[in-house]
């Protein structure tokens, strides 16, 4: 655990937050878990905008003495089947000098607390299957693969780009 380390929502209108917002996440782009590619000079110009215009955003950062070292964004959909919020965990970055220190688990308690302030249902999120330390850490804080019948297997994440 790291002694001087704080978890706190960020705030998308103060200059410093959004700054830790997009250097943490283009480190985690950076990194190959996140794809191996820095952000795009747009995304780093208008990522924190876009996401201040989206009420359903919200990110919580970790500070160590000060230093931004730790970021997840949230992203709130909704869970027809529940007929109530849910709430997609859409990046964990952690920075390599802080991993292994309980960074992460300290960001989703709190991330998962706003979910819950907010009504959610439950919490997703997507993790590479290679990433196998996220995957042993998301399992022991109570993730698991999603399935409705179990004779029909486990959900897949998909994509396609527009």
């Amino acid at each position: 655990m790291v002694a001087a380390l704080t978890v706190r929502l960020a705030d998308y209108a103060s200059a410093s937050d959004a700054a830790a917002v997009v250097y943490i996440l283009d480190a985690y782009a950076s990194d190959p878990a996140g794809g191996g590619k820095p952000l795009s000079h747009y995304a780093k110009t208008h990522l924190v905008r876009e996401l201040s215009a989206r009420p359903q955003a919200y990110s919580v950062l970790a500070l160590d003495a000060g230093q931004p070292v730790g970021l997840v964004n949230c992203i709130e959909g909704f869970s027809t089947f529940a007929c109530k919020p849910l709430v997609n965990v859409h990046d964990v970055a952690v920075l390599n000098s802080h991993r292994g220190r309980g960074v992460a688990v300290r960001m989703l308690a709190l991330a998962e607390r706003i979910a819950q302030e907010r009504g959610a249902v439950k919490m997703t999120l997507e993790v590479l299957s290679g990433n196998v330390p996220a995957v042993k850490l998301y399992r022991r804080i109570g993730y698991e693969g999603y399935q409705l019948d179990p004779e029909m297997g486990t959900a897949q994440f998909f994509q396609k780009w527009l």
